[in-house]
């Protein structure tokens, strides 16, 4: 064996087991591996997962806050505004070296597949795919990325982009993206959902839309997309973000929508740091909590994880750090999980969930399955959340890509602390 990881707490196994790692995968599991390996690593009763999926960022936008003016008002049109105009002065030096960093934040913090949507439009053309597409290259050994074409400026009003978006496929993007409120007017936004049908046709890819990110209750961007997508034989292969006009809709019409997402198979993902801080930002009183039905969600057996979304830019200027144990605390405050078993779930979201949501091959901590690790400093789930306890050991594929340590002491009176 390569490596084995002694003494692991694993979920769902009430004793500590051994998990050996031969050539990339996992080996063995067993109470105790009696060989011996080249290296060995106590996890001291600690949690071991597999590492973490963040399904929504997006890395070309990143780390841009100490470039740009503050986002006031609080409104997405505002954070969308000075987005256009930092897209304007965007180099490719500065996409990469940006992104990078937001890759290796997100490492450290024990991601490894991450889901980026790219703005791909006629002010910025595909400069900023490009530069994802090299950082993609740059850190294959550290994290598996997967490229969203993102038409953030359009496609029914905006007919270049169209183009645009058919070089970003040439170019190796994954999956098609939308954000219909682009658009003018609902005949155009339905026009755009029907676009990014028709290039997820043309090349074979999945779809995953920005949905109604308003508490406009009249906004019907997911229900369109729902039933297109039924239309067009894609249950199974679209994902909505965002989806906060959904908590607006009076509850038999959401149940009707919750029932349609389920026809479609379709995947849901909150985003809670972005949407709690601007939906519902103009209301004085008993303001919304801006998020979707998630318990509604889930208890209609919908698939529903969480993202990152945005860190340093205009959508999420001052918070932000790559680390979805943050992003899920976050989330357990704003859909009101305190139970054990909620917290369970919270914790499947970044892990198994998103794994599927995204199609990661070979994941989890079994058998024949890669050797993509976290050793957490935490004996439970809800103890990693309510600490965003640090990542003693971060593995991909057997091999160990970050380590953390943290060390704390108190003085009582009359010791003497160090100098």
């Amino acid at each position: 064996m390569d490596l084995i990881v002694r003494n692991a707490q694993l979920r769902g196994r009430e004793r500590e087991a051994d998990v050996g790692i031969s050539a990339g995968r996992i080996c063995s599991i067993e109470d105790r591996i009696r060989e011996q390996a080249d290296r060995e690593i106590d996890a001291a009763g600690n949690l071991v997962t597999p590492t973490f999926v963040d399904p929504h960022t997006h890395l070309d936008r990143a780390l841009v806050s100490g470039s740009v003016p503050p986002t006031s008002p609080k409104t997405p049109f505002r954070a969308r505004d000075i987005a256009i105009e930092r897209k304007r002065r965007y180099t490719h030096e500065d996409v990469v070296y940006r992104a990078s960093q937001l890759v290796e934040w997100a490492v450290s913090h024990g991601t490894t597949v991450i889901r980026t949507h790219v703005d791909v439009d006629p002010g910025v053309g595909l400069l900023g795919l490009e530069a994802i597409m090299e950082v993609k290259e740059k850190y294959a050994d550290l994290a598996d990325i997967q490229t969203v074409v993102f038409p953030s400026a359009g496609l029914a009003q905006v007919p270049q982009a169209v183009n645009l978006c058919r070089e970003a496929f040439r170019l190796g993007a994954d999956v098609m993206g939308g954000v219909p409120h682009a658009e003018a007017d609902d005949e155009n936004r339905r026009r755009h959902i029907d676009i990014a049908f028709s290039l997820a046709h043309e090349f074979d890819a999945d779809l995953d839309m920005h949905l109604d990110a308003t508490l406009n209750p009249a906004s019907r961007n997911l229900v369109y997309f729902a039933r297109r997508a039924i239309e067009c034989g894609f249950q199974g292969r679209v994902t909505a973000g965002h989806t906060c006009a959904l908590s607006a809709y009076d509850d038999q019409f959401a149940a009707e929508v919750i029932d349609l997402l389920l026809e479609a198979r379709m995947n849901v993902i909150t985003v809670p740091t972005v949407d709690l801080m601007f939906q519902g930002s103009g209301v004085s009183r008993l303001r919304p909590r801006g998020i979707t039905r998630v318990d509604q969600l889930l208890e209609a057996g919908v698939t529903v994880t969480y993202g990152q979304n945005n860190v340093l830019d205009p959508y999420s200027p001052i918070f932000g750090q790559a680390d979805l144990l943050e992003v899920g605390m976050i989330l357990a405050f704003a859909a009101q999980f305190n139970t054990p078993e909620e917290i369970e779930m919270l914790f499947d979201m970044p892990t198994k969930v998103s794994a599927a949501v995204l199609k990661v091959p070979d994941y989890g901590v079994r058998v024949g399955a890669k050797a993509s690790l976290n050793i957490l400093e935490a004996k439970t789930v809800q103890e990693a959340f309510r600490t965003r306890c640090t990542r003693l050991f971060v593995l991909k594929e057997g091999r160990v890509i970050a380590e953390g340590r943290t060390h704390k002491k108190i003085f009582r009176r009359g010791d003497a602390p160090p100098l």
